[in-house]
């Protein structure tokens, strides 16, 4: 059996280990699913477990994305079942962010993906995360709303990738679906934007 089903297998199960919702109830006994926004990313944990756990919430989704795909391009993995080393390393990236999305330890019902999505763009396309940084502080800098942040940059990779990784179809396909389900995942977000409603981040 191909050593990449191994890897999607091994990210789905990492992405799933809920961060956010450990670290809070080791941590400060507060569980994210019933507080602020019942999230249990990083923002929602930042506002309700406070600063430090939502920066550790930050960095443990973040390595569950790029852990998987790192692997897969170190490990080198060959070209099986004609499945191309390009599609099995986006396959190894999308797995995390399936796990995050939809952890099979929470009956499916995890976070909105965002930072793990930044792990697994990492190894792929720095650059390309080093400019979504970017876009990011600004929108947020300007108008303080981090969904709009997050939904724009999940909007906008795809088009840098198509670009900077235009060797590999796969990685854009996989940055099509996982922006499909960062949209998706964000409906209440975006309807809280349209109405004027969204809850604005406090600088400072």
């Amino acid at each position: 059996m191909p050593v990449g089903i191994f890897i999607a297998l091994f990210g789905y199960l990492l992405g799933s280990i809920p961060t956010g919702l450990l670290l809070s109830k080791f941590f400060s006994k507060i569980d994210p699913r019933l507080a602020g926004s019942k999230n249990i990313g990083a923002t929602n944990v930042f506002r309700t477990a406070g600063k430090t756990l939502g920066i550790l919430t930050l960095i443990g989704d973040i390595l569950k994305g790029l852990i998987p795909v790192w692997i897969a391009i170190q490990w080198g993995v060959s070209d099986q079942w004609g499945i191309t080393e390009n599609q099995w390393i986006a396959l190894a990236g999308l797995s995390p962010f399936l796990g995050h999305v939809f952890p099979i330890f929470l009956g499916f019902k995890g976070g909105k993906g965002v930072a793990t999505a930044v792990g697994i763009y990492l190894p792929i396309s720095p650059i390309a995360v080093l400019i979504e940084v970017f876009i990011f502080a600004g929108l947020v800098w300007k108008w303080r709303y981090i969904s709009l942040g997050s939904i724009t940059c999940a909007i906008t990779i795809p088009i840098l990738l198509a670009y900077l990784r235009s060797d590999s179809q796969a990685y854009f396909i996989m940055s099509i679906i996982i922006a499909a389900l960062i949209l998706y995942r964000h409906q209440s977000n975006i309807a809280r934007l349209l109405q004027g409603t969204e809850n604005k981040w406090k600088m400072g």
